[in-house]
């Protein structure tokens, strides 16, 4: 017996774009999470590539506004991406949008009343995957990739840290990559984790690369024209960190551009030849 359910399916540059719906025994909650399959995967295993959102997005954001299908095609990649925190009813929120339903930060809350449901890092690092591999024909698990947006960026970088013979390659949009030195970060962490401890530094990617090096070339764009950089990016402490301790790191400042999809999708065949390189290589 299946363990997803078909929301709905689109035909897209020879592929398909589908979103399923799923029981997470992990979470709690129904989950929902959507597989761009390219048109190769209809002879053989493709590369899988995650995408991880940032704060308030589901699925939709990237695959409605991305454009990723056409690059996805060329390359004959996979692209999953998955919702960004628990939902529904029975599942913690918050009035602000940056904790809560839509703010799972990839991490394992420890703190209450986050707890029980808030486990993002183990459900896209464990959980989902199994699903996948069960359930997604031709989907190569050997072979996977991790980028992401914003929040989703930090969770990218974090997760390809932790996990680099799982995630070969990582590459990142306007990424929060110093969370416990920046206000969203800290208001998340404090919500999550608790005071600050060393379990603040396991989910900051600044903290990570210090103690940990993948053998990737991290790929990352961020425009000058962000609203959120000086406040909540500040890009140059991470910089700092990969270069003093020997992460390769490609970090593009795009000139004029924001923290928009307008912004990714001017990118985004650039990240996915990123990836295709790696994967395929």
């Amino acid at each position: 017996m299946t363990q997803i359910t078909t929301v709905s399916s689109w035909k897209s540059f020879g592929g398909n774009l589908s979103v399923y719906d799923h029981e997470s025994s992990l979470l709690g909650c129904a989950m929902r999470f959507a597989v761009y399959t390219p048109p190769q995967a209809a002879d053989g295993p493709v590369p899988v590539l995650w995408y991880l959102s940032g704060l308030t997005c589901s699925w939709a954001n990237v695959m409605e506004k991305s454009g990723l299908q056409r690059a996805a095609a060329e390359h004959g990649i996979m692209v999953i991406a998955p919702d960004t925190s628990p939902r529904g009813e029975g599942v913690p929120d918050d009035e602000a949008y940056d904790l809560g339903q839509g703010a799972g930060f990839y991490l394992t809350a420890t703190q209450e009343p986050w707890a029980k449901h808030f486990k993002m890092d183990q459900y896209i690092t464990d959980e989902l995957p199994k699903l996948v591999a069960a359930e997604i024909k031709n989907a190569d698990m050997g072979k996977q990739g991790i980028f992401g947006h914003s929040m989703g960026g930090h969770g990218a970088i974090t997760l390809h840290l932790k996990h680099p013979e799982t995630y070969k390659t990582c590459s990142a949009f306007s990424p929060i990559t110093s969370p416990a030195r920046v206000p969203w970060g800290q208001k998340a962490f404090k919500a999550y984790l608790g005071p600050v401890s060393v379990a603040w530094e396991q989910y900051d990617s600044t903290e990570l690369v210090k103690e940990r090096q993948s053998r990737a070339r991290i790929m990352v764009d961020t425009g000058t024209a962000d609203t959120f950089l000086k406040k909540e990016l500040k890009p140059e402490i991470f910089i700092d960190a990969c270069m003093a301790n020997g992460q390769a790191l490609d970090y593009r400042m795009r000139e004029g551009y924001g923290h928009d999809y307008y912004f990714i999708a001017t990118f985004m065949d650039e990240h996915i030849a990123h990836h295709a390189a790696g994967l395929k290589g």
